[in-house]
């Protein structure tokens, strides 16, 4: 998961597996809270799947700024792209 084709992929199957969404609803603009209707607890849920994922904790701070699906594909973007401390 290095680019964010690939990154925007494995959210894609997360949401569908973890919230039984349809794929077709999600894409890059979709609002996770308005279109996907995702809640706070569904939020920590799928911070635990990129950590799972990624090996790498998203911080709740950032998660908090993240509106639509592209926000997320961002975040963990800087997140696995990050140089190692």
């Amino acid at each position: 998961m290095q680019n964010r084709d690939e990154i925007f992929s494995t959210l894609r199957d997360a949401l569908v597996d973890l919230f039984e969404l349809e794929p077709e609803r999600i894409n890059l603009e979709a609002n996770l809270y308005q279109d996907l209707e995702i809640d706070s607890i569904d939020a920590v849920d799928l911070i635990d799947h990129i950590k799972r994922k990624t090996g790498k904790k998203l911080a709740a701070e950032e998660f908090k700024a993240v509106r639509s699906v592209g926000d997320v594909v961002e975040a963990v973007y800087r997140l696995v792209n990050a140089p190692a401390a």
